[in-house]
């Protein structure tokens, strides 16, 4: 049964089939004039597949991040070494989304691909950015689970998650069950990713039939985007946190991270690499104490790459649309990319429930996401390489701030 289990393609590699199998069709179609028979016929299995995750995005963003949140309460443990590390995170993450955003401008994402659509999409009217702020709060939390109103769903799910932590024993009982029900949100997505390869298939043949080939420039644009951000944001806001305030040459610390940065580009995991982002940690000269705290949180809750890729998408989809995002609306996408990374770790799927949180807090359509997911594997790795990255200059940064940054480190072994 094991050697069976082994056999089994990857959910990525069946998503790219679909990607290829649905071009291929499409072009098919395309050539022959009988685009419509796409709409008609194929279009309605991957609209069951965005229905399903429009269905899990609320209770499950609110499960993962009242359990991530939880967490939180260890700054209570550990003072300001808890307080450094989540600023840090929360400041690196939301310039991530902020630079997406401006090499998605700049790229023009999205220009040139145009979806299909059962009627026309309106953009919701614009809200200044004082009101954004306000509305973050919500009056009646409730009512923010059953609309989806998502801003308002992540501050109430930290309200809960902090209020668990300082409980602790007290409120035991309701965090198991909160647990018990993230496990169950995970398993229903990792369920409905299995259709993944075939709502892949049913939603790229109606685009491509109805525009030929030239769908394949716009996805290569936004794959060469989510890159350059990426390395942009190593290059230029780790290189200036570790040589500001860890007072190490950035040549050297890159150097010194790079066996964990090439193992994460070739896993796309964050925790499967947490190994080697501590030994790479000791080599730089991190107290086992700071590194021991810093890492493990940053592969929980840091996720600069995967914000970057969040903000750089939300562009895509709403060019694909025919919309222009407001200051206000890209205020938002930057709230909530930063707000719901705390959450995206360990969750199946998670940058496509993730992707689908943001767009939905500015109202976009969710039909685009299925043809991302296309090119997402070639994302991911680059997104996790950085994800990674941002942990290791964290711990550098901290580590330094508390006087504990130094070679004598790197003579004590890793701890087991």
């Amino acid at each position: 049964m094991e050697q069976a289990e082994k056999k089994k393609l990857h959910l990525t590699v069946k998503i790219l089939i679909g990607l290829i199998a649905g071009i291929i069709v499409g072009i098919v179609l395309n050539l022959t004039g009988q685009a419509e028979i796409a709409n008609t016929y194929i279009k309605p299995f991957g609209t069951l597949f965005l229905n399903l995750i429009k269905m899990a995005i609320v209770p499950l963003v609110f499960s993962s991040l009242v359990m991530g949140a939880c967490g939180l309460g260890d700054i209570k443990k550990v003072g300001r070494v808890g307080l450094k590390t989540i600023v840090y995170f929360l400041i690196t993450t939301a310039f991530a989304v902020i630079l997406g955003l401006i090499i998605g401008k700049v790229f023009n994402v999205g220009h040139g691909l145009t979806l299909p659509t059962d009627a026309a999409y309106e953009a919701p009217a614009a809200t200044n950015f004082v009101d954004t702020l306000l509305n973050i709060i919500p009056t009646n939390p409730f009512n923010a689970l059953t609309q989806g109103n998502m801003l308002q769903v992540i501050a109430f799910a930290l309200f809960v998650g902090v209020a668990i932590a300082i409980l602790g024993p007290k409120a035991e009982t309701f965090k198991k069950g909160m647990e018990g029900f993230a496990e169950i949100m995970y398993t229903i997505i990792g369920g409905i990713m299995k259709l993944a390869p075939y709502a892949v298939f049913a939603l790229i043949i109606p685009v491509v039939a109805a525009q030929g080939a030239a769908v394949l420039g716009p996805l290569f644009m936004l794959v060469l985007a989510v890159y350059l951000a990426c390395a942009l944001h190593a290059a230029i806001v780790y290189s200036l946190a570790v040589k500001l305030w860890g007072k190490m040459s950035p040549a050297k610390f890159f150097k010194l991270a790079a066996p964990a940065m090439l193992f994460a580009y070739t896993t796309a995991s964050s925790s499967a690499t947490l190994p080697f982002t501590m030994e790479c940690s000791r080599k730089m000269g991190v107290s086992p104490q700071i590194r021991s705290f810093v890492l493990p949180l940053g592969a929980t809750v840091n996720m600069d790459g995967t914000a970057a890729f969040q903000g750089i998408c939300a562009l895509f989809v709403a060019a694909v649309y025919g919309i222009d995002l407001t200051l206000g609306q890209m205020a938002m996408i930057v709230l909530s990319a930063t707000l719901a990374s705390i959450g995206t770790a360990g969750v199946p799927g998670a940058g496509t429930v993730m992707l689908g949180m943001v767009l939905t807090t500015v109202g976009l359509p969710l039909e685009a996401i299925v043809i991302i997911m296309g090119v997402e594997r070639i994302m991911d790795m680059a997104r996790t390489c950085i994800n990674i990255t941002g942990d290791m200059a964290c711990a550098v940064v901290v580590a330094r701030s508390e006087n504990e940054l130094d070679e004598k480190y790197t003579a004590i072994e890793v701890e087991a």
